[in-house]
C-alpha cells in the first residue's frame, strides 16, 4: 500500500470545497473500478465493463455533475466521458498530454479535477470511485471506511491480474506521473525566468519608452506562472512523500529500481530543485540494496549526474560521504554492478582527481587482471584516464616525432613500470587486453617500442634496466598477438568470434605493419639479446604473426636470411628447452609451402638438422665405447645435442635421419649399465616417442607398405618394453617420463586406432599384458597416492613452498588422469580401477573429480563390471583392515566407519533411476554376499564367518534395490545361512541382522517373524506362489532375477531367467518387527525408527543433521536419493529435502525398531553432536 500525503496541506484546495482528508490514507497502485452496481469488468453475466459504465448510466457510483468527462474535457483522442484512470489505463494518449489536460481541467474547476485525481488513486487500489456527493459531505476517514467496506474482491482480482500482466509498465505509473510533473515544473521555471527577464528589461527602459500595459501583463503572467509552479510543486511533494519515500524501500526489487531510476531523471532534469543532499541521500542509501538490479540503477543514475561537469559542485558532499561505498562496489558479486561502479569512478576521476586517493585507485588498478572481460576493460579505461591521458605542455612539440622521441615513449615506459609494480609478470596479455579498446594507439606504437629497445637513450634520459626491457618485450609480444589474432586471451570470452569486415581489414593492415617493421628489426633484436633466454624466447614468437608474403613482395629476402642466421646461432648457444622449442616453432611457421620463401627456409632447416644429427651420432659413438667411463663433458655434449634434436623433432618430421637406432642404443645401454644420466634418458625417451608418432602419422596419411607397418610395429613394441624397464628406475623423474610416454603409446596403439575406416592399421594394435598393467598400477599407487609431505624432492630437505606443492600436485594429477584414461577406454582391465576407486575419500580434495569422472565413464561402458569393481575396492579395503587389526576389530573404529562411508558415497553415484542400474546393483549384492560368507570360521558354525562384518558395509547399497529385488537378494542370502545363524543374537551377528533387515525394509513379507522366516524355506515357496500386482508386473516384465542352487554360480546364471522368482505383492502398511538389540552409543540416526516411521514435529529435522558429516565430499552431480519404501508421499520427500545441508544425500531406511526398543531410544542419541566424533575421521 502507498501512503497518501496530506492533501489539504499540499494542494491548498480543500478549504474551498470544505472537504478534508487525513494524512494516513494508504493507496495501492492496483487498478480498480467505478460502481458497485456495475462491478466493473468481470466474467459474470450481466455486468458492464468500464466503457459501458462510462457511456451509460451512473448507478450508485455515478460521477459528479459537470462536464461529461471528469477532467473537464468532452473529447480527447477519441475518448469521451472517461475518467483519468481509464485514460491512463488505455495508454492511447501520451502521458505528457494527459498531465497537460488534467492541469487545464484543474484551472477550469479545481474540485472536479482534484476529485478525478483522487479517484485515479482510489481506482488503482481496486476500490470504487468517490462520488461528488461523498467528496463534498463526508469526512476523510468516513470515505476510507466506506471504500473498505464496499471493496469488491472480484474486481480487485481482475485489477491484480491486469497489474501482473502489465508488469513494470504499470508499476511505474506513479513515478512516470511524477516525472511528467517535473518536466512541467521545469518548463514553468524556464517560462518564469523568461518572463522575469522581459519584465526587468521593460522596467529598465526610460519612462517615455516604457509600456505600462506590458508591465502589467508581464506581472500578471509571472504571478500566474508562480501560482502554477506552486501548485505543481505541491503535487510533486505529495507524490514524493506519499509514494517515493515509502516505495524506494519496497519489498519488490523492481519497484525499488523504478524509484531510483526516476529520481535520477528528476535530479538530472531539474537539478535546481532536486539535486541536493535531501534527495541524493536516497540514492546513497540504496547503494547498499541486497538486489544487484537496484544497486545497478543507483550507479547509472549517478553516472548521468557526474557526466555533467556543471553539476559536480553540487555532488561534492555526496561524493565524500559515499565514495568508499562506490569503491567497494567495484568488487561487487554482480559483474554488471562492478562494471558500472568502475565507470562511475572514472567519471569521478575526470571531474576531480583529488577526490580519489592512491589507495582508492589501487583498488581499481588490479581489476585489469580480472578474468571477466567487461570488468577488466572498465578498469583498463580507468587506468588509462589516470596514468596515460595527461600530456605535459612540453610534449606538444613532440606530437609529430616518432620512435623514442615521440609522445608515446614516456607512456610506454609508464606502462612497463605499472606492469612490473603489479608483480603479475605472467599476465601481460590480460593487461594488454584490458587497455586494448581505450589505448589502441599507444599499444600499437610498435615503432616506439622497437626504438626503446634498439636505440641508445638520449642525453639525460635514463636507460631501461634489464628487467624493464624483458617486460617491454613481453608487452610488445602481447600487443602483436592481440592485433594479429583479434581475440582476447584464454579465460576471457567464450571463444573466437566472427570478425566484421572492418575488423578483418584492420587485422590485415596490422599484420602488414607488423611484418614490415619487425622483418627488419627482429634480426637486430635477436642479435642484441641472443644470450638472454627469456627475451629470445619471446622475440622468436613474433614470426608466427607475420604475413610471410611480404618477404617476397617487399623484397626483404636478405632480412629473412639474417633472421635464419640468428636462429641458427641461438640454437647453437642455448640448451634451454623453452628457447629451443621457440626456435623449432619459428622454423615451422616459416616453412609454409604456400609461400615462395619455403625453399630458402627448408634448406636452412635441413642443414641445421644434418649438423645436429651428425654431431649426435659422433658423440654417441664415443660416449658408448666399451671399457671407458664417460666424463661429464661428454655427457653434457650428448645431452645438449639430444635436447636440440628432440625440440626440433616435436614440430618437424625427422624420419629420414633415422634417429630410432641411436636412441634405442642409448636407452638399452642405460638399462644394462644402470648409470646413464637421468636427463639423457628422459630426452632419449621423448625423442624416440616422437620418432614413432611421426612414422605413424606418415603411414596414416599416405598409403604404406606392409614392411612399413611391420617395422613400426616392431619399433613400437621394443620401445614399450624399454619404457616398462624404466618404470623400475631409481630416479623418480625417469619413471614419471617412462610412465607418461607408455600411457600415451598404449592409448594411441589401442583398438581405437582402427576407428574411422583405418582397418589396415590392425597389425599395430597393442594390448598390454597383465604384468605391464600391474606395473602401471603399482606406479600410480606408489607415486600418486602419497601424502603431500612425503613428496619432497628439495635438495636441502626443507619443506617445499606453496608454489612447488601446487606444481607437484598438478604433476601427480596428470599421471593419474593418464592411467584413468586407459581404464575409461578399456586399454587395461576395468578391475584395475578398484585400487583407484578405494582412494576416493582419502584423496578427495586432490583427485576426487578425476576418480568420480572415471566411475561415471566406466559405468557408461559396462554397468555390471563397474559395480563389481566398486565392490572389489571395498573388499580390498576390508581385507587391508583385517590384516592390520585382525578379525576381532571394533566396528565403531574410524577405519571401518570410513569404509562404510565410502560405500555410501559409491551408492550415491548410481543416481535415481533404479531400473537402469538394477542388474548392476544385484550383481554388487551377489558378490558382497559371497565375499561375506567366503571364509568360514574355523571354530565352527556357532561362530560367524570371518568376513561377516562386510554385510554391514553392503547394507549401504540396499536402498538402491527395487522392492522386488530386495526379496530376491534376501532369498539368495538365505542360501548361505544356517538355522543356527538365525538364532544368534550376539553383537558379532549384528551385521547379518542389519543387512537382513535392510532387505526386508519395504518388502512384502515384513510381517513375518525373523525366526520363522529363517528357519524354513517356506518363505521362498510362498513368494513363488504369490503373484505380483499389475502395476509392478509392468515394471519388472522381462527383468526378473533368479537364484542359483550354488553360491559359486556364474554371473550369467545369477541373471538367468529360466527360474523366475516372482516377488509377492508389497503390503501397503507393513508392520516392521525386529529382534535386533543395539547399544545406544553405537546407534546411528539413520539406523533408527525415525528414518522409517513418520517423524514427530519436534524431531523432524534432527536425524537429517547427520548428513552434515563429510560435506566436503558431496556428490555435485547427483540428485538426492530417497528410498521409496514408506516414503511414496511427495510432500514428505520435499519436507525431508528441506533439511538437507547439501544437494546429494541418500536417506537410508535401516532396520526398524520394535516398540520395546523405541522406548529405550533417547533424543540425545539423535543429536548431531553425538555422532560427529565418529564421522570426523571420514573426511
Amino acid at each position: 500500500m502507498i501512503a497518501a500525503p496530506e492533501i489539504p496541506t499540499d494542494f491548498n484546495i480543500l478549504q474551498e470545497s470544505e472537504t478534508h482528508f487525513s494524512s494516513d490514507t494508504d493507496f495501492e497502485d492496483i487498478e480498480g473500478k467505478n460502481q458497485k452496481q456495475g462491478k466493473g469488468k468481470t466474467c459474470k453475466k450481466g455486468k458492464k465493463g468500464p466503457a459501458e459504465k462510462g457511456k451509460g448510466g451512473n448507478g450508485g457510483g455515478k460521477p459528479p455533475s459537470g462536464p461529461n468527462r471528469m477532467n473537464g474535457h468532452h473529447q480527447q483522442n477519441g475518448v469521451e466521458n472517461m475518467m483519468l484512470f481509464e485514460v491512463v489505463k488505455m495508454g492511447k494518449s501520451a502521458m505528457q498530454s494527459v498531465v497537460d489536460d488534467w492541469i487545464e481541467s484543474y484551472k477550469h474547476d479545481r474540485d472536479i479535477a482534484l476529485l478525478d485525481l483522487i479517484n485515479f488513486f482510489i481506482q488503482c487500489s481496486g476500490c470504487k470511485v468517490v462520488t461528488a456527493e461523498m467528496f463534498r459531505h463526508m469526512q476523510n476517514s468516513e470515505i476510507i471506511r466506506k471504500m473498505t467496506e464496499e471493496f469488491d474482491e472480484v474486481t480487485y482480482y481482475l485489477n491484480f491480474a491486469l497489474v501482473t500482466q502489465a508488469g513494470v509498465q504499470w508499476r511505474d505509473r506513479a513515478m512516470k506521473l511524477m516525472t511528467a510533473l517535473v518536466n512541467v515544473a521545469l518548463n514553468l521555471s524556464i517560462n518564469m525566468d523568461n518572463t522575469q527577464r522581459q519584465y526587468e528589461a521593460e522596467r529598465n527602459k526610460m519612462i517615455g519608452k516604457r509600456a505600462n500595459e506590458r508591465l502589467e501583463l508581464l506581472l500578471q503572467k509571472r504571478k500566474e506562472l508562480q501560482e502554477n509552479q506552486d501548485e505543481i510543486e505541491n503535487m510533486m511533494n505529495a507524490i514524493f512523500k506519499g509514494v517515493f519515500v515509502h516505495r524506494y524501500r519496497d519489498a519488490i526489487a523492481e519497484i525499488r529500481a523504478i524509484c531510483i531510476e526516476e529520481i535520477g531523471i528528476w535530479m538530472k532534469m531539474y537539478s535546481d530543485a532536486f539535486l541536493n543532499d535531501s534527495y541524493l541521500k536516497y540514492v546513497g542509501w540504496t547503494m547498499h540494496d541486497k538486489q544487484g538490479e537496484v544497486r545497478l540503477k543507483c550507479l547509472t543514475a549517478l553516472q548521468g549526474l557526474y557526466y555533467n561537469k556543471e553539476l559536480n559542485s553540487k555532488l561534492e558532499l555526496f561524493t565524500s560521504r559515499f565514495k568508499d561505498r562506490i569503491v567497494s562496489m567495484t568488487l561487487d558479486k554482480e559483474y554488471d554492478v562492478a562494471v558500472q561502479a568502475i565507470k562511475l569512478l572514472t567519471l569521478v576521476l575526470q571531474s576531480s582527481e583529488e577526490v580519489l586517493t592512491a589507495e582508492d585507485c589501487e583498488n581499481v588498478y588490479h581489476l585489469v587482471y580480472s578474468a571477466h572481460r567487461p570488468v577488466a576493460v572498465a578498469a583498463g579505461e580507468f587506468l588509462y584516464k589516470k596514468l596515460f591521458s595527461r600530456r605535459d605542455p612540453e610534449e606538444d612539440g613532440m606530437m609529430k616525432r616518432r620512435g623514442r622521441q615521440g609522445p608515446n615513449a614516456n607512456l610506454v615506459k609508464t606502462l612497463v613500470f605499472f606492469f612490473l609494480e603489479s608483480e603479475l609478470h605472467e599476465h601481460a596479455a590480460y593487461l594488454v587486453d584490458s587497455m586494448w579498446d581505450c589505448a589502441t594507439e599507444l599499444l600499437k606504437d610498435w615503432e616506439c617500442m622497437n626504438s626503446l629497445l634498439l636505440e641508445e637513450p638520449l642525453s639525460g634520459e635514463e636507460a631501461l634496466t634489464d628487467r624493464q626491457e624483458s617486460a617491454l618485450i613481453e608487452i610488445m609480444l602481447c600487443t602483436i598477438r592481440q592485433a594479429a589474432e583479434c581475440h582476447p586471451p584464454v579465460g576471457r570470452g567464450t571463444g573466437k568470434r566472427v570478425l566484421t569486415a572492418k575488423e578483418k581489414k584492420t587485422q590485415l593492415d596490422d599484420r602488414t605493419k607488423i611484418t614490415e617493421l619487425f622483418a627488419v628489426a627482429l634480426p637486430q633484436l635477436l642479435a642484441k639479446y641472443s644470450v638472454d633466454a627469456e627475451k629470445v624466447t619471446n622475440l622468436l614468437q613474433l614470426p608466427q604473426y607475420f604475413d610471410l608474403e611480404i618477404y617476397t613482395t617487399g623484397r626483404l629476402e636478405k632480412h629473412l636470411d639474417a633472421l635464419l642466421r640468428q636462429i641458427r646461432n641461438i640454437v647453437e648457444k642455448h640448451t634451454d628447452t623453452d628457447v629451443l622449442e621457440a626456435c623449432s616453432k619459428t622454423y615451422h611457421a616459416l616453412c609454409n609451402e604456400e609461400f615462395t620463401i619455403f625453399n630458402r627456409v627448408d634448406i636452412s632447416r635441413s642443414q641445421l638438422i644434418d649438423e645436429l644429427a651428425d654431431k649426435f651420432n659422433r658423440l654417441l659413438e664415443d660416449f658408448l665405447q666399451e671399457g671407458e667411463e664417460p666424463d661429464e663433458d661428454d655427457a653434457y655434449q650428448v645431452l645438449s645435442t639430444l635436447k636440440r634434436i628432440t625440440a626440433f623433432h616435436n614440430a618437424h618430421d625427422l624420419s629420414k635421419w633415422d634417429l630410432f637406432a641411436c636412441n634405442y642404443k642409448l636407452l638399452k645401454t642405460g638399462i644394462e649399465n644402470g648409470d646413464m644420466p637421468e636427463q639423457i634418458v628422459i630426452h632419449a625417451l621423448q625423442c624416440t616417442h616422437y620418432v614413432i608418432l611421426w612414422q605413424l602419422a606418415k603411414i596414416t596419411e599416405s598409403s604404406s607398405t606392409k614392411e612399413d607397418l611391420l617395422r613400426l610395429k616392431k619399433q613400437m613394441r621394443v620401445f614399450c618394453q624399454i619404457c616398462q624397464h624404466y618404470l623400475t628406475n631409481v630416479n623418480t623423474t625417469v619413471k614419471e617420463q617412462a610412465f607418461t610416454i607408455l600411457c600415451d603409446i598404449l592409448m594411441i596403439f589401442s583398438h581405437q586406432i582402427m576407428s574411422g575406416g583405418r582397418d589396415m592399421l590392425e597389425p599395430l594394435v597393442y594390448t598390454p599384458d597383465s604384468s605391464l598393467q600391474s606395473e602401471l598400477l603399482s606406479f600410480i599407487l606408489d607415486h600418486v597416492f602419497i601424502e603431500q609431505d612425503d613428496d619432497n624432492n628439495s635438495a636441502d630437505g626443507q619443506q617445499e613452498d606453496e608454489a612447488s606443492k601446487i606444481e607437484a600436485l598438478h604433476k601427480r594429477r596428470n599421471l593419474l588422469a593418464a592411467f584413468c584414461k586407459l581404464i575409461v577406454y578399456t586399454v587395461v582391465e576395468m578391475n584395475t580401477a578398484a585400487d583407484i576407486f578405494k582412494q576416493y575419500m582419502k584423496y578427495y580434495n586432490d583427485y576426487g573429480d578425476i576418480i568420480k569422472e572415471t566411475m561415471s565413464k566406466t559405468r557408461q561402458i559396462d554397468k555390471i563390471q563397474c559395480a563389481k569393481t566398486l565392490i572389489l575396492s571395498l573388499q580390498q579395503l576390508f581385507n587391508e583392515m583385517i590384516q592390520e587389526n585382525g578379525y576381532n576389530f571394533d566396528r565403531s573404529s574410524s577405519t571401518f566407519s570410513g569404509i562404510k562411508e565410502l560405500a555410501r558415497r559409491f551408492a550415491l553415484t548410481f543416481g535415481l533411476d533404479q531400473l537402469k542400474t538394477r542388474e548392476a546393483i544385484a550383481m554388487l549384492h551377489k558378490d558382497g554376499i559371497e565375499f561375506a560368507f567366503k571364509e568360514p570360521n574355523p571354530q565352527g558354525e556357532s561362530h560367524p564367518p570371518l568376513n561377516l562384518a562386510f554385510l554391514d558395509i553392503l547394507s549401504e547399497f540396499s536402498s538402491k534395490l527395487l522392492r522386488q529385488d530386495k526379496r530376491t537378494v534376501y532369498v539368495y542370502l538365505e542360501k548361505f545361512m544356517t538355522f543356527q545363524m538365525s538364532l544368534r543374537r550376539e553383537d558379532v551377528w549384528l551385521p547379518l541382522m542389519s543387512y537382513r533387515n535392510s532387505l526386508l525394509a519395504g518388502g512384502d513379507d515384513d510381517t513375518m517373524s525373523v525366526i520363522s522366516g529363517i528357519s524354513s524355506r517356506g518363505s521362498t515357496v510362498r513368494s513363488k506362489k504369490s503373484k505380483p500386482s499389475t502395476g509392478k508386473r509392468k515394471v519388472v516384465e522381462g527383468m526378473q532375477l533368479s537364484l542359483t542352487e550354488e553360491s559359486s554360480s556364474s554371473d550369467s546364471m545369477w541373471l538367468s531367467r529360466e527360474q523366475t522368482l516372482h516377488t509377492p505383492v508389497m503390503m501397503q502398511t507393513p508392520q516392521l518387527t525386529s529382534t535386533i538389540m543395539r547399544e545406544p552409543k553405537r546407534l546411528r540416526p539413520e539406523d533408527s525408527f525415525m528414518s522409517v516411521y513418520p517423524m514427530q514435529t519436534e524431531h523432524h529435522q534432527t536425524p537429517l543433521d547427520y548428513n552434515r558429516r563429510g560435506t566436503s565430499l558431496m556428490e555435485d552431480d547427483e540428485e538426492p536419493i530417497v528410498e521409496d519404501v514408506m516414503m511414496s508421499s511427495e510432500g514428505r520427500i520435499e519436507d525431508l529435502n528441506e533439511g538437507m545441508d547439501f544437494d546429494t544425500m541418500d536417506i537410508d531406511l535401516p532396520p526398524s525398531k520394535n516398540r520395546r526398543e523405541r522406548t529405550e531410544l533417547k533424543p540425545d542419541f539423535f543429536d548431531p553432536a553425538s555422532i560427529m566424533d565418529e564421522s570426523v575421521g571420514l573426511i
